[in-house]
């Protein structure tokens, strides 16, 4: 008798749950591991951070300075070429300034601007699409008047009328484009806010007392995040486009600082005969915006709601 109660309890003896049995992987754990096989992700970050490397250690990688010119030995050929030197791998400029030294430091300007002026743009879209997520009525009517009225002027031209008139320098490029891209912060974080001021945690916010200016800092910005860091990425890449299109149309950084529109500009008239001048900082201003776009629709994919597990 003894025995069978003994198998009988080893039947309905529940299973320990802790032997042997691996615990469940945090969402953050998920995150990261989808981002890290997600190839948009590690490429486009990988690029991106090799270009903060060079920019970041320009002084100590830059064989020359960036501004030195030596007319005795202007546009030598890079080390591809029969006449190659090592002296200058990526040869020199029409000033016989090193080409390689100008693309190390041209980084330092296009991250520069690009991220000073998304965060400008960023801060003024999101304060205005945020409001008029939150608030609607009249403030939502005003906010969408001023994104109708921004989208109906192109950003190159009134770029170009801008710093036409009240000259170009790297301050006011950023300035003219940190306030010419907010709009598309102000359209999709206006949608985002819209989404979740009617959900619980927010109307639990509010029976509770808590100012309007917490529950927009502590229960909306937080749960709108992902979406804000998928277009200041995209908006990083569209600045430095602008930026590289002014500099080549003469409007942008002013001469000698290094800016690889500029480069550009300065390379068309050997394009035919040099163009290695031209190719040269085009592939580095290609493989800057790629990288970002990669990296920006690659979080896109990893943080989309339909695709968590």
């Amino acid at each position: 008798m003894s025995s069978t109660e003994g198998t009988v309890g080893a039947v309905v003896r529940p299973p320990d749950a802790a032997a042997g049995e691996p615990a469940a992987p945090s969402p953050r754990t998920i995150l990261r591991r989808r981002a890290l096989a997600h190839r948009g992700i590690t490429i486009g970050g990988g690029i991106l951070a090799f270009v903060f490397f060079l920019a970041l250690a320009a002084p100590l990688l830059a064989p020359h300075d960036p501004y030195a010119q030596d007319l005795g030995r202007r546009m030598l050929k890079p080390i591809w070429e029969a006449t190659g030197t090592w002296a200058h791998p990526l040869g020199t400029d029409s000033f016989g300034r090193d080409y390689l030294s100008r693309i190390i430091y041209g980084a330092r300007v296009s991250l520069l601007i690009g991220f000073a002026a998304m965060i400008l743009s960023g801060l003024v879209g999101t304060a205005l699409g945020v409001a008029a997520g939150y608030f609607g009525g009249r403030v939502d009517m005003v906010v969408t008047t001023l994104v109708t009225t921004r989208l109906a002027m192109p950003a190159i031209l009134i770029a170009l009328a801008v710093v036409s008139l009240v000259g170009s320098s790297l301050e006011i490029i950023i300035l003219v484009l940190g306030l010419l891209l907010w709009d598309r912060f102000a359209v999709v974080m206006r949608a985002a806010t819209q989404q979740v001021r009617n959900l619980d945690y927010v109307a639990a916010a509010q029976a509770i007392g808590c100012s309007t200016s917490r529950i927009i800092l502590t229960e909306t910005l937080p749960n709108v995040a992902n979406p804000l860091i998928v277009i200041a990425t995209l908006e990083i890449a569209h600045a430095i486009l602008l930026e590289a299109a002014l500099s080549f149309l003469g409007l942008g950084v002013q001469p000698p600082t290094p800016s690889w529109g500029l480069m550009i500009s300065e390379g068309k008239s050997f394009m035919f005969f040099e163009p290695w001048l031209i190719c040269i900082p085009g592939f580095a201003l290609f493989a800057l915006v790629m990288s970002v776009n990669l990296l920006g629709d690659g979080i896109r994919d990893v943080t989309a709601p339909e695709n968590r597990t």
